[in-house]
């Protein structure tokens, strides 16, 4: 169909027109507030308690959630808002990883808040076209769209009845459908979700950014929590922001100098050391995949094993000599030259609707490739590439998606289910045809991957109750919490892992907290003390990059020269100073190492709240399926009889011999479960919070996050 006709159809629902105003010091001081159900759109003003006790991004988004929601809103109810928003730092061009945006609603699949960090070019164009935050509540009746075009200072809402809902062929749609010319769709970004987000708790949104060199819009994602889910549920098809004339000085800094040397020091590390470290500009991510493998470390076999004699098959070596694109300056957002935005160019679809389609497929990340992968015993590139492209498109989380199935497939193999049960599906591990048409059919909402996209806490519950299969064994093997499913690391042999993993606010996602080389490969942790001052720290500072628009990946996947004679090498602490003064050069205000901290545990401790005030939050919700703890089966011993009856001897003075395998595996998880809970006392007491997982007040005064609401929360459960 013609761009043309597509949006001839389009129906003006209301249109809101502004002043664009010059950004200060990161900050436009308003955010944009926009009702689905009332057809309303209204400018918010940022307050500077705003600004002082949540600071942006995230924490922006937590407190907008906040006063919209009440302790009932339930994920589908018109109250519950999607918030994204940048950042005060977002937007700068001179220092790699600074385009992201963080997106906050609560999620279907945990009923809590839910934040997942995204790049691509959306929100720092949000951010230069006026507001520093989207907030989004109630839901049209139709599919819409919402355009903001900040040059010209309008926003409206239009129902848009004949564009795709799947994410490639929308964002191509709507970038051809606003940009004036081939140069102007640079300055176009779109935000989409897909097919299966419809069907499925696991959708995700895509964010674009155009690539001037392959002429294609790339995809990013915000993947984790069902967000997407939310997004098609309003029925909101996809939002368009157009921005031209990005500049490195939009942000009007406080100091421009301050932020171009940090950029400067930066990129000459990455020019320098990117190749013999990392990788990240030939492979991004899954330059570990290997590693992983190496140290028993990569999920196999859905978290029963951390390694497999297949591997090689799916090394970063594979995709890098085959299949991505190479010399390619592969950043989501100007300036970043660490350039991990790999893609694989002109792949050839083989199954599905776009079956015989080139297509550009943005990755695999590490995750794409361990949890499509390995952890469903699938050692074909060409299967996580294509798997990975139709996640993307269809508008599903690749992690979670990579756990279902690979939680499905050892019930298949378990009897738990059949193919009666699975509508003829043979879910063996190692089976692509049957994961492939699994994610096919939650893009069409039919067959057993209806069932399988509610995630594995309701597939659980779907077992038990339809089929009788036994509640322990499914909760030992069904690596979710907190309702939310595992990404691709295997903890069982790092207990500060299993805590990164257990006792984030969100569920068990890593970017709270990788601590598996720390506490298992370097034993720099080795007491309950030192994980639980890691469990403290490393959470703490990942915090803040969402706070302020931010990536992760130039903090540590590159290291400066003469690092680890520093007396703590795994904070990196000559990036921490380059963080202090890109916030300060770009802010103005000046902050230390400790004071970054503050600013995170406020958002930390507000988001640990109101997590307990929508009923979760609490100690007993902390507790995590012994799976990623220790072997749960005969086989899993087994594989590893070695190891473990070493620890049973040196651990607990408990001798292996003529104990049956059964006996030795429970001897083994009493001792690990109790680690676990001596370590979730460690940690609590270590944040400042009560042994039941909540924060005290004492600690709330002491950071400032004192809020009466905030306190009211609290009370009831002290």
């Amino acid at each position: 169909m013609e761009i043309s006709a597509m949006q001839t159809a389009h129906k003006p629902l209301t249109e809101y027109k502004y002043s664009p105003q010059q950004l200060e010091k990161g900050y436009s001081d308003k955010t944009l507030y926009i009702n689905l159900t009332e057809n309303k759109i209204e400018s918010k003003q940022v307050t500077q308690m705003m600004k002082e006790k949540f600071t942006g991004g995230k924490g922006f988004g937590l407190w907008y959630l906040w006063n919209g929601v009440t302790p009932q809103t339930k994920w589908d109810d018109p109250e519950n808002e999607i918030v994204i928003a940048p950042g005060p730092v977002a937007g700068i061009t001179q220092y790699p990883g600074a385009g992201k945006s963080l997106v906050v609603t609560l999620s279907p699949l945990t009923g809590m808040p839910m934040d997942s960090n995204v790049g691509g070019y959306f929100g720092p164009l949000l951010k230069f076209s006026g507001w520093d935050a989207l907030e989004i509540q109630g839901k049209a009746k139709n599919d819409v769209i919402i355009v903001i075009d900040g040059n010209e200072g309008t926003i409206r809402i239009e129902e848009a009845p004949l564009e795709a809902v799947d994410g490639h062929v929308l964002g191509e749609q709507l970038t051809e459908m606003y940009a004036e010319s081939e140069e102007d769709k640079r300055n176009i970004a779109v935000v989409t979700a897909g097919t299966a987000a419809e069907h499925t708790l696991i959708g995700l949104l895509n964010f674009t950014f155009y690539d001037v060199r392959r002429k294609v819009p790339r995809l990013k994602q915000a993947g984790r929590g069902g967000i997407g889910t939310v997004f098609r549920n309003k029925k909101i098809k996809a939002v368009v922001v157009r921005f031209r004339g990005v500049k490195g000085d939009l942000n009007h800094p406080a100091d421009i100098a301050k932020i171009n040397k940090a950029g400067i020091k930066l990129h000459k590390e990455i020019c320098k050391f990117d190749n013999t470290q990392n990788r990240m500009r030939q492979v991004g991510t899954a330059n570990i995949i290997e590693v992983m493998d190496e140290y028993d470390l990569l999920p196999t076999h859905n978290y029963k094993f951390g390694s497999h004699p297949d591997t090689y098959k799916i090394a970063s070596n594979v995709f890098i000599e085959k299949y991505l694109t190479q010399g390619m300056a592969d950043g989501c957002w100007y300036g970043c030259s660490l350039a991990c935005a790999k893609a694989a160019d002109n792949f050839k679809l083989k199954t599905g609707p776009y079956q015989g389609h080139f297509v550009t497929i943005d990755g695999p990340e590490y995750e794409n490739a361990a949890g499509l992968g390995s952890n469903c015993g699938i050692f074909d590139p060409e299967y996580i590439l294509e798997a990975n492209f139709y996640c993307d498109t269809y508008g599903v989380d690749t992690i979670s998606f990579g756990t279902i199935t690979a939680f499905i497939m050892e019930c298949y193999e378990n009897g738990i289910l059949n193919k009666e049960i699975t509508g003829g599906l043979e879910l063996n591990f190692g089976n692509a045809g049957a994961a492939i048409e699994l994610l096919h059919q939650m893009s069409r909402g039919e067959g057993f991957g209806l069932i399988a996209g509610q995630g594995i806490r309701r597939i659980k519950k779907f077992l038990v109750e339809q089929y009788g299969a036994n509640a322990d064994f499914l909760q030992d093997i069904g690596m979710e919490q907190k309702g939310l499913e595992y990404s691709e690391y295997l903890p069982k042999e790092s207990l500060a892992q299993q805590g990164g993993y257990g006792l984030t606010n969100k569920g068990p996602q890593h970017d709270e907290a990788w601590l598996i080389f720390m506490d298992m490969v370097n034993n720099q942790i080795p007491t309950f003390e030192d994980k639980a001052e890691a469990l403290h720290y490393f959470p703490m500072f990942r915090t803040w990059f969402g706070l302020n628009g931010l990536c992760k990946l130039p903090w540590n996947d590159i290291v400066p020269e003469g690092n680890a004679k520093t007396a703590e090498p795994a904070k990196i602490p000559e990036h921490v100073q380059n963080y202090l003064d890109i916030f300060s050069g770009v802010t103005g205000i000046q902050i230390d190492r400790d004071e970054l901290i503050v600013q995170s545990e406020r958002v930390y401790n507000f988001q640990k709240i109101f997590n307990i005030r929508m009923g979760y939050g609490k100690r007993i919700h902390d507790k995590i399926p012994y799976r990623s703890a220790g072997p749960v089966t005969v086989e899993e011993y087994e594989s590893r009889q070695e190891r473990y009856d070493q620890q049973l001897q040196e651990l607990i003075n408990y001798s292996p011999d003529g104990k049956t395998t059964e006996e030795k595996v429970k001897v083994l998880r009493s001792y690990r479960e109790a680690q676990y809970e001596k370590l979730i006392d460690a940690v609590y007491k270590r944040r400042g919070w009560t042994q039941d997982g909540v924060p005290t007040i004492e600690k709330l005064k002491e950071i400032g996050m004192d809020l009466p609401a905030v306190i009211e929360v609290v009370q009831e459960h002290l």
